[in-house]
């Protein structure tokens, strides 16, 4: 196992599930009740020094008790190092620690996060849709349960104009 692994195991036993490496990426999969404590071991502890959020992505696993996986990018502009942490959270408790206490960059990540899949951003100052109108309430784009097509959206051609 990789060093910083090892350091995030050794630290946070009860939140550390597994890493693996791949491609030349460390990849540490945590628990979501860690992540706020995890997240601010790596960027403040001077040895690891991950300055920088790079970015927030999440995926969708429609069939898994534990349906969508927050993944963080972070990246050390000193140590130029970087890890990728994953933590899975559940459909009818789709909410996680807001990093943005830590990475002010994260902010617009999670919105965006929040908006497309419907991941709640705990302590976020200000979690609001970024992508979608204001007063959309017709589910979350990006979760592998929305219709191709949207909902209620007409057919792309149907606002084309014709011509000649």
């Amino acid at each position: 196992m990789n060093e910083m692994a090892e350091r995030i195991q050794s630290r946070f036993p009860e939140g550390f599930i597994g890493a693996k490496e791949f491609a030349g990426d460390i990849i540490v999969n945590i628990r979501k009740g860690q992540v706020l404590d995890i997240l601010r071991f790596l960027n403040q502890d001077p040895d690891l020094d991950f300055d920088m959020m790079t970015e927030i992505i999440t995926v969708d696993y429609p069939e898994d008790n534990e349906r969508f996986e927050v993944v963080y990018q972070i990246y050390s502009t000193r140590k130029m190092h970087r890890i990728r942490v994953k933590a899975r959270v559940k459909e009818d408790d789709s909410s996680i620690d807001s990093v943005t206490g830590i990475w002010k960059g994260a902010d617009f990540m999670e919105r965006e996060a929040f908006d497309m899949m419907g991941i709640r951003f705990n302590n976020h100052p200000d979690l609001r849709r970024i992508l979608m109108p204001e007063d959309y309430d017709e589910g979350y784009p990006l979760r592998k349960d929305f219709p191709i097509k949207g909902k209620g959206w007409r057919h792309t051609y149907d606002f084309i104009p014709k011509m000649g």
